[in-house]
């Protein structure tokens, strides 16, 4: 008897608080709810790429308490429904492995799964969707866990890198590579032979597996969470569902998958397991207000104004101050952003440690404020 053909779901995480964002970022108003890159949110973006390849009733976002109410304002009708909201953050593990106990329990069975984060800017959607398409068809073979893999531009420290095979197998017009390991962020001169090599991608965090082959993969190396998710599965759909998701979530590891799932199947005897799919998608995961000046200024030099302003012997500088007239004089390679209760002002080359900032207002307790 032929299989049944698996439904497509798409897993949007989308519980970040995007501190390396404030002033703008929140606590309730994360990075990825805000309109970052172009006129519409991270959020929105996400699922817009989506549409002709996974219909909106079947996209899950997995969030906390405090943003799930404003996540639900931006998609579309039927993904509301489809909300999960951890009640305490336990990384992306155990996010992914809530999601997938609810896509087994809708499909009565078994489901691929598009796991994509909320926050990440992509310039070319028609061949991300194209990737996204082949991606889950290589997945949908039992046992395959599948990575989209970044061609790097430069040698960047502050991605994760894969480490792909030298043999190639096709899926679609795809290329598909098993991989040989995952590395954390490398030190530069590591980077630089990483790049050289032309056997390494950046892990951009996008993955792709049967619903069945992620729980098999988290009872062989996650088997307390496994458990645990599998005593809260017999829960939905039912009264018993939040006190139970209450109890039972706080038991759960607090691992990422990379660490948890990713890394620890490359590892293991047999055949291939993991794969990677290069994807030249115009990919950016929008990590830093630096990068936000990056993609959007044309060449170096550039100043990007969020409204109207003028710069006189001032150069490579990103003001986001709504609403008011920015003048700029004799200043180069500054991040500043108003809002109203707060102005942060920062070198360019500094403006991945804003989250540091947001850490002193915690420490403080300036609730307010983050």
């Amino acid at each position: 008897m032929p299989e049944r053909k698996l439904s497509l779901n798409a897993v949007i995480l989308a519980g970040g608080r995007g501190t390396r964002f404030w002033p703008r970022s929140r606590t309730r108003t994360p990075k990825q709810l805000l309109t970052i890159v172009g006129r519409t949110s991270m959020l929105e973006q996400t699922v817009a790429r989506l549409r002709r390849l996974i219909p909106p009733q079947s996209i899950w976002s997995v969030t906390n308490a405090e943003q799930a109410t404003a996540l639900r304002k931006q998609l579309p009708a039927p993904a509301r429904k489809h909300v999960l909201a951890e009640p305490v953050g336990k990384n992306t593990a155990a996010a992914i492995a809530l999601a997938a106990i609810h896509i087994r329990h809708r499909a009565h069975g078994d489901a691929l799964m598009a796991v994509l984060p909320a926050d990440h800017f992509i310039s070319k959607p028609e061949h991300y969707r194209e990737v996204v398409e082949n991606a889950l068809a290589f997945a949908s073979e039992p046992g395959r866990i599948v990575v989209l893999g970044i061609p790097p531009t430069h040698p960047e420290t502050g991605y994760g890198y894969v480490e792909r095979t030298p043999e190639a197998l096709m899926t679609g017009g795809c290329s598909v590579f098993a991989v040989r390991r995952f590395t954390e962020k490398p030190e530069l001169a590591v980077a630089k032979e990483y790049v050289a090599s032309g056997n390494y991608h950046w892990n951009a965090g996008m993955f792709f597996w049967r619903v069945s082959t992620y729980l098999d993969a988290l009872k062989e190396f996650l088997p307390q969470t496994y458990v645990a998710l599998e005593e809260l599965a017999r829960h939905i759909g039912k009264r018993s569902y939040e006190p139970q998701l209450q109890k039972i979530y706080s038991r759960l590891e607090n691992i990422s998958v990379d660490y948890a799932i990713l890394e620890r199947a490359t590892r293991s005897p047999g055949a291939a397991r993991v794969f990677v799919i290069p994807a030249e998608i115009g990919w950016s995961d929008v990590g830093s207000w630096g990068a936000v000046y990056e993609l959007q200024a044309k060449q170096p030099g550039d100043n990007i104004f969020s409204g109207a302003g003028h710069a006189l012997d001032a150069h490579g500088n990103f003001f986001w101050a709504p609403g008011k007239f920015v003048a700029a004089i004799g200043v180069d390679d500054l991040i500043v952003v108003e809002t109203p209760d707060a102005l942060l002002i920062c070198p360019r080359d500094r403006a991945q440690d804003v989250g540091k900032i947001v850490k002193e207002l915690e420490a403080r307790n300036r609730k307010k404020l983050f």
